[in-house]
């Protein structure tokens, strides 16, 4: 079954990559898991972990507040950009929105509190190939320059391994960001046919829709779907049936 759905998703259009890991006999299946995509909002999870980090070493306190000004307010995903200027929101708060809203107002405000270099640093140190953080969202200087966020499928593949089996920062900290992650209120691809727990971020943009989920279903598995320039029905809807197919697969399969 995992064969076709790899094979399915070179037929969607544009470049696309996938990595399933069935977390119970640890077998690997991937299709162009080493190739650099334009990130989206899957970034966002690495700046998680770069909070979280430094929660944990206590150089970051989570209930650091921060005061939302007018210039702050990015568009398109997330609610902070509605809110009233003054409002004031903690660091942790920030982290929840940047992944339950994929709020970009919150992750770029993080990015300038946390820095780049650090966060590249922890892309590095999970097991991140090919994930990295070149720039701010809605940058639209550097974008027209062609610089962008990069992500890998085997990279956040890795990330979500460690983070399953509470390796990720600390098993405290793992739980704590999978328990957020959980907490995904956009659920239209990889959770769309599922009734389980899942743990998941998504990412879109013209052309772009990613996901990348860990299912806990009786036999829990990771999967990471990636596209650029895509025809983004189409491989939304194989994200949907992959996950609901995979969910339902005996582990002998």
């Amino acid at each position: 079954m995992i064969e076709d759905i790899l094979e399915m998703s070179g037929l969607t259009g544009g470049i696309t990559s996938v990595w399933y890991e069935n977390l119970t006999t640890k077998q690997v299946y991937s299709r162009n898991e080493q190739t650099p995509l334009v990130a989206a909002s899957i970034i966002k999870l690495f700046i998680m972990a770069e909070a979280f980090r430094r929660f944990e070493e206590g150089t970051l306190d989570p209930g650091e507040c921060f005061t939302l000004h007018a210039e702050d307010k990015m568009p398109s995903c997330g609610a902070l950009t509605y809110m009233h200027d003054g409002l004031q929101v903690t660091c942790l708060d920030l982290v929840t929105l940047m992944i339950i809203l994929s709020d970009n107002t919150a992750t770029n405000l993080l990015i300038d509190r946390l820095g780049m270099e650090n966060i590249n640093q922890m892309c590095q140190s999970v097991g991140g190939e090919g994930c990295r953080l070149n720039r701010k969202l809605f940058d639209a200087e550097a974008a027209a320059r062609g610089i962008e966020n990069t992500v890998t499928a085997a990279g956040v593949g890795a990330f979500l391994h460690r983070l399953y089996h509470g390796e990720l920062v600390s098993e405290n900290a793992s739980k704590q960001m999978l328990s957020i992650l959980k907490n995904q209120r956009l659920n239209g691809k990889i959770p769309f046919f599922l009734d389980c727990p899942i743990a998941h971020k998504t990412g879109e943009d013209d052309g772009i829709t990613h996901d990348a989920a860990i299912v806990f279903t009786q036999n829990p598995f990771i999967l990471v779907m990636l596209s650029n320039k895509t025809n983004v029905p189409k491989f939304e809807r194989l994200m949907q049936d992959a996950a609901r197919d995979l969910a339902g697969m005996n582990i002998e399969e």
